[in-house]
């Protein structure tokens, strides 16, 4: 099990991205959360079997049809348990 925490930029709100990590994370059974954030990027800490992070990984490289992404700055970090589902944060929250 890992944590992986990855911050999308681009062309990546108002686009259905959020929406399209919340499926991608589901279908592969992941724990975690998404946000927009106010710079305008997306911040996702995901949970899981390695190998389905790193399926997920690639999901972001590529967005939905209408996003752009630029670049998907990622951080392995030991796993932590701390979530038994995945959900929506806004923008700006204090922790986890």
């Amino acid at each position: 099990m890992a944590h992986l925490e990855a911050r999308v930029k681009g062309r990546v709100q108002g686009v259905g991205f959020r929406y399209f990590v919340i499926s991608h994370a589901q279908r592969l059974g992941l724990t975690g959360w998404v946000s927009n954030e106010q710079d305008g990027s997306v911040q996702c800490v995901v949970e899981g079997p390695r190998d389905d992070l790193e399926a997920f990984l690639e999901a972001l490289k590529e967005g939905p049809a209408m996003a752009i992404v630029e670049y998907v700055a990622e951080d392995w970090l030991p796993y932590t348990g701390h979530w038994g589902t995945f959900g929506v944060r806004s923008a700006g929250h204090r922790g986890d």
